[in-house]
């Protein structure tokens, strides 16, 4: 019985594990902001990250071809974007509201699918949390002003997973550790550079280099076994419910990580924000649900 009990307790346990550690990761990142900045913190978190699953997954052991090959091109450039333009509106937005801010992309991408008539009612619930976060100017009323250049690279990720997830469904006929490691590769051959350009040498003390090692690991490789884990013994709809706590899972742990204070206004629009994904995925098709390969998100 107790065994039964942990096994169907098991696969929402991991998912709950790997949306933590994603948190947990990009908290963590952002404390190298001050040493290389966001371009490079974007740059050790994907390398490393690239280098890890391609050591756990060995992705040549498996054919690819060219319009898979082609396939995994796009989705990695969408994946090493994504990144980067969300980092770059860390620097200035709150961590959970830039997720937030982010869901935006899948949300739109679920529309775009859906025919629904409920579905509209998940579409105005996003609609109204992006607005109570939106800056409206210097009003007093306006308590929830955000920096503008921060939002507009939020939006940026957000049209960059969008990509990711259209994308990623080209190539969903893959094993999950072979698509990401490769996109992964693609998306740190993209972004590195420009981490490079930023940071320079700064990329080469061994205490960065360190504590990106750690940060690649705990927001990359282990939510992705975990996300494995969750995704061999949950239904689709289930998984992609449950992954729609993550904005305020960022909220938390950038409140006690990075000490970040939402107002209740910038609460209210992370809830409703997270009450049109969790009813995207709960009234979603069988079809429309199928998901990209394990989420490299935050």
């Amino acid at each position: 019985m107790t065994l039964t009990r942990f096994s169907k307790l098991l696969p929402i346990l991991a998912l709950l594990g790997s949306v933590t550690a994603l948190g947990i990761g990009t908290s963590f990142a952002k404390q190298l902001f001050p040493h290389v900045g966001s371009l490079g913190t974007t740059a050790l978190r994907v390398g490393f990250s690239a280098l890890l699953l391609l050591m756990l997954w060995r992705p040549w052991r498996w054919p690819l071809s060219r319009v898979d090959a082609v396939s995994v091109v796009k989705y990695g450039v969408a994946l090493g974007f994504m990144n980067l333009l969300f980092y770059m509106s860390l620097r200035t937005i709150p961590f959970g509201v830039a997720v937030a801010i982010e869901f935006s992309g899948p949300l739109a991408v679920a529309m775009a699918y859906s025919r629904k008539p409920i579905d509209f009612v998940w579409l105005a619930l996003a609609v109204v949390g992006l607005a109570l976060l939106i800056p409206l100017g210097n009003s007093a009323v306006n308590v929830t002003s955000l920096d503008v250049e921060g939002m507009l690279y939020a939006f940026a990720a957000a049209v960059c997973w969008g990509a990711y997830i259209v994308f990623g469904k080209r190539l969903s006929h893959l094993h999950a550790g072979h698509s990401v490691a490769l996109g992964l590769t693609v998306a740190a051959i993209t972004v590195v550079p420009f981490g490079v350009w930023h940071a320079g040498s700064a990329l080469l003390d061994p205490k960065i280099l360190l504590f990106g090692l750690g940060v690649a690991a705990v927001s990359s490789a282990i939510p992705i076994s975990l996300e494995m884990v969750a995704l061999k013994r949950l239904p689709q709809k289930a998984f992609g419910i449950m992954t729609s706590m993550e904005p305020a899972v960022a909220a938390l742990m950038g409140l006690f990580f990075l000490d970040e204070y939402l107002t209740w206004l910038q609460w209210l629009a992370v809830v409703c924000i997270m009450m049109a994904a969790l009813g995207s995925s709960a009234t979603a098709r069988r079809d429309q649900v199928k998901s990209a390969p394990a989420v490299v998100l935050m």
